[in-house]
């Protein structure tokens, strides 16, 4: 926690602040280390590997519209709640909008469905993506009243955040075809960054959220961005294995979200 601060990218943040910091990155991690041990979010591929358990679910279209739209409705609230502020504030409550409305997008005319998911998974999920989107933009508030760090880069992260938003449409885009409408089969997906990796929308996602962070240059959402991608990882590691279970010809070179390295 306190190297973004010795290298002078983050505000000092409050005590308080430095508290929600913390337990933001324990309890997303908490969620990918739980994923490592076989108690997973009921959806996708995992829906579908413990199915039989589950008492209540709804269609996986309307599960992901209930997933993102609170948190974009956060984003858009915020242009009239908080119409004041500088750059970096308009630029964050810009980016965390942009990222919803693409994911709700993508519910809507990219991605494929054809099962269901588990209602407390959905509802999980939805609750924490409605409280990142709050308390991004609120903790960012607080911290406007602290010094600006001596070292700006809501330049890069802009470019990071494109670059994540991008890619992660492009391989949602890629997955999508791998699927007819009305089919239920997976395949090992081709194309772009599929042939070194099995989650390169997660990589990709995760690049989103570096740059929501270097835009917001704030401890929390360091921290924030942190949890995730532990989650993500872990939620990439046993995607792997579960292809390696599913296909004998599943390639032993493609890595879970790192190319070459993991």
């Amino acid at each position: 926690m306190a190297f973004p601060m010795a290298l002078g990218i983050v505000s000092p943040p409050s005590s308080v602040l430095t508290a929600a910091s913390v337990l933001a990155l324990i309890s997303v991690s908490i969620l990918g280390v739980l994923e490592t041990r076989g108690i997973h979010l009921k959806y996708s591929k995992f829906f579908n590997a413990s199915s039989s358990s589950i008492s209540s679910k709804v269609p996986s279209r309307v599960g992901m519209f209930l997933i993102y739209t609170p948190a974009f409705l956060v984003g858009v609230a915020s242009f009239w709640l908080f119409p004041d502020g500088d750059l970096r504030f308009l630029l964050l409550k810009s980016a965390i909008t942009i990222h919803f409305f693409k994911r709700i997008f993508e519910v809507g005319f990219i991605h494929i469905y054809s099962g269901n998911m588990a209602l407390d998974s959905t509802i999980i999920i939805s609750v924490s993506y409605f409280f990142l989107s709050l308390s991004l933009i609120y903790t960012h508030i607080l911290n406007q009243q602290l010094p600006e760090p001596s070292i700006d880069l809501k330049y890069p992260g802009i470019v990071l955040f494109l670059i994540g938003i991008s890619g992660n449409f492009y391989h949602h885009y890629l997955l999508s075809k791998l699927r007819a409408k009305g089919g239920k089969d997976y395949k090992i997906p081709k194309g772009g960054l599929f042939e070194l990796v099995i989650c390169p929308h997660y990589l990709f996602e995760i690049l989103g959220f570096m740059g929501i962070s270097l835009i917001s240059q704030t401890l929390y959402s360091f921290s924030v961005t942190l949890g995730f991608a532990v989650y993500l990882v872990c939620r990439s590691y046993v995607t792997r294995r579960w292809y390696m279970s599913k296909f004998e010809d599943f390639p032993k070179e493609t890595r879970a979200i790192i190319p070459y390295v993991f």
